[in-house]
């Protein structure tokens, strides 16, 4: 997918302050049976195609208005995650802001979870 010029700054600056990980990491400690809590924040339709298996949706047009009902403990680790990286890492810059403090974004996204074969649900 292209992006444009000035999309791609606002991303730029968005993972200067927020963690990243990536998928073989977050896979890894997927199969040693850690309870991780991920955030699919795509959209509706992308979601509705299929999700990373135990994934909760708080799509990138709702999250900062849903998160605190969902998920009220601000210390918790919440991995974030969209179709590449660059929309979860928008979301956590956000949700840092508000308070959070354990927030990452998964570089790569639901494309790259895929393609390295990691679990997912319909």
């Amino acid at each position: 997918m292209s992006h444009s010029p000035a999309f791609l700054k606002i991303v730029e600056d968005a993972k200067s302050r927020v963690k990243q990980t990536d998928v073989p990491t977050v896979l890894a400690r997927v199969k040693k049976g850690e309870k991780l809590l991920l955030v699919d924040t795509r959209e509706d339709n992308e979601w509705a195609k299929g999700r990373i298996a135990g994934a909760i949706h708080l799509g990138k047009g709702v999250i900062e208005r849903d998160v605190e009902g969902a998920i009220p403990d601000k210390n918790q680790e919440i991995i974030l995650y969209c179709g590449g990286g660059f929309r979860s890492a928008l979301s956590a810059d956000n949700l840092q802001k508000m308070g959070y403090t354990n927030v990452i974004s998964m570089d790569g996204g639901w494309r790259s979870w895929t393609e390295a074969g990691g679990p997912v649900e319909k």
